[in-house]
């Protein structure tokens, strides 16, 4: 693992508390944009007390670079993935609480971090580092130490994951080669970029703090779990319809509990499963993210 060590400072920061940087560079937004990574890198080191820069090759550097932290703040350039990876490593060492986050999206999909706040741009996402605010979010926690930021959805059975419609044969070694890189850059967790063997609607039972929400006799087109700003997650279950729509069962819940038939769900960026059951709890406040202030 290379890593780079720069230092600024500035009339504008001597006087403050001094602010120590770790900036930790995924490999996927060095090999995508590297235009972007050195003005992330240019902005960050101008504008912070101490800055050491930090280049993984791959998972295990990367988590021992966050591990190595010591009292700097993490700065991650990198995509969503870099993200949820960042917090699962954080929150199973047990110190997501007391970390706060930073990053710029650089390389690859950004839809969570733009959900959570964070700008997509590399300059502007650089000067939230240094001049943000931190903010506390929710945690969606499972029974299995699984993490989920922004949203948790279980399609249909039998729905294609990491495939685009209408994709043929002519397409799978391409999807070989990104279920490669998939692999080498995620944690080892039960992730596949692949459909379920079963098809047809699903039968699972839902249930939101000790409640049904909905049992095995009624079919569901889908499930989605997003945690809310208020402790409790918004659950919506879509039942099949089979003529006229039917009406989304709308719950708020600290708790969720799915089980069924084996089913894969959507956690973010990744696809998890297949599974009889799973439960997921909101953790208040759980992690902190520098976002722009104001």
């Amino acid at each position: 693992m290379a890593e780079v060590a720069t230092s600024a400072t500035s009339s504008a920061t001597s006087s403050s508390t001094p602010d120590q940087l770790l900036v930790v560079v995924d490999p996927v937004a060095r090999r995508t944009d590297g235009e972007s990574v050195r003005i992330a890198k240019d902005v960050l080191s101008a504008g912070a007390v101490g800055t050491k820069v930090c280049l993984p090759d791959g998972p295990e550097e990367f988590a021992r670079a966050l591990r190595r932290r010591g009292s700097r703040r993490p700065v991650l350039v990198g995509d969503d993935r870099a993200l949820v990876r960042a917090v699962s490593l954080l929150h199973r060492q047990r110190e997501l609480a007391a970390c706060v986050l930073s990053l710029v999206p650089v390389g690859g999909a950004s839809a969570l971090a733009r959900s959570l706040g964070v700008p997509t741009s590399a300059v502007a996402a650089a000067r939230a580092v240094l001049d943000g605010a931190e903010r506390r979010m929710d945690l969606l926690v499972d029974d299995s130490d699984g993490v989920v930021l922004g949203a948790l959805r279980i399609p249909p059975l039998g729905a294609v994951y990491g495939r685009e419609p209408g994709a043929d044969e002519a397409g799978r070694p391409l999807l070989r080669t990104c279920q490669s890189l998939v692999r080498t850059l995620l944690p080892a967790r039960p992730s596949r970029l692949v459909s379920a063997p079963e098809t047809g609607p699903a039968h699972l039972r839902v249930e939101v703090d000790g409640e049904t929400l909905i049992d095995l006799r009624q079919p569901v087109e889908s499930v989605s779990v997003t945690p809310t700003a208020a402790g409790t997650a918004r659950v919506e279950v879509r039942p099949l319809s089979v003529g006229a729509e039917a009406t989304p069962l709308l719950a708020e819940a600290r708790t969720v509990t799915v089980s069924g038939a084996h089913f894969r769900y959507r956690a973010d960026a990744a696809i998890s499963g297949p599974v009889r059951t799973r439960t997921w709890v909101v953790r208040e406040g759980a992690w902190g993210l520098t976002v722009p202030a104001g």
